[in-house]
């Protein structure tokens, strides 16, 4: 733990002294089957495809704002084992900062089984947490926040979480929700083919549709892709409105690939 923590320490701006952004959260393995239709139950199909995939909201916006070309750094636990070695070369692989990951020692690195229905684009997730605890209060006392221009947590508000509080719009859980946040804060709820809404701190609301691409792939990671290009946009000092769309246009490129790779 000693050298994990003299590591987080030392972690620097960008290249050029660019500050960074800092993704707190989940890092997980992605265990992703391409089948041509959802399986019936009880049944036995054949994979189209199948592949190891590093996956994770906090990680996968990570790997966006890599591609973008944004200074980024990950934070969150990380267990011990050989499927946390494959996530965090990959990372590394993007150029991401790995220097706040947090080392655990012991537990199993979360697990998402991954069923892809190439006929529809959907996908449908069997997540396992891996009983890892998360951050605490003494990790955030090794970051030196000066080197970050932008901490990403849960500032945005998911379709499910949305439809968790009974609302069925991105505009009534925003209209629902601003009473609850302190003053000065946005608000931002992406809604899938119907686009993303926004709240800003004065109460107005933006709008951008949908970006749908020609043929619906893959939709695995597509809500953490709009979360990072908006965060991207915004942390660039781009308007809440020129934000969205951006998030919007990004998240319908990832939805017509494989992965990430290729979004940009």
């Amino acid at each position: 733990m000693a050298a994990g923590a003299a590591a987080r320490r030392e972690s620097g701006p960008g290249p050029g002294g660019e500050k960074r952004i800092l993704c707190v959260g989940l890092v997980c393995l992605d265990i992703i089957s391409v089948v041509e239709a959802y399986p019936a139950e009880d049944s036995d199909i054949r994979c189209v495809s199948q592949r190891w995939q590093r996956g994770g909201n906090a990680s996968n916006s990570c790997t966006v704002l890599a591609l973008l070309g944004a200074p980024c750094a990950f934070m969150g636990s990380l267990a011990p084992g050989h499927a946390a070695d494959f996530v965090l070369a990959d990372l590394q692989r993007y150029g991401v900062d790995v220097g706040h990951a947090v080392p655990q020692p012991a537990g199993c690195l979360p697990t998402s089984v991954v069923i892809v229905n190439a006929s529809r684009g959907t996908r449908t997730i069997l997540h396992a947490h891996g009983n890892l605890p998360d951050v605490t209060a003494h990790d955030f006392e090794l970051v030196d926040f000066s080197q970050y221009k932008w901490i990403h947590w849960e500032v945005f508000i998911s379709k499910d979480v949305a439809r968790h509080f009974g609302y069925q719009s991105a505009p009534e859980a925003l209209q629902g929700l601003h009473s609850r946040i302190q003053p000065g804060a946005t608000l931002i709820c992406a809604w899938a083919e119907e686009g993303a809404d926004a709240m800003g701190p004065s109460g107005e609301l933006v709008h951008s549709d949908a970006f749908p691409p020609e043929t619906l792939v893959d939709t695995l990671g597509a809500g953490d892709t709009f979360n990072a290009a908006v965060i991207f946009a915004l942390s660039a000092g781009r308007s809440l409105q020129d934000a969205l769309t951006f998030g919007c246009q990004i998240a319908g490129r990832k939805c017509g690939i494989q992965g990430f790779d290729g979004i940009v």
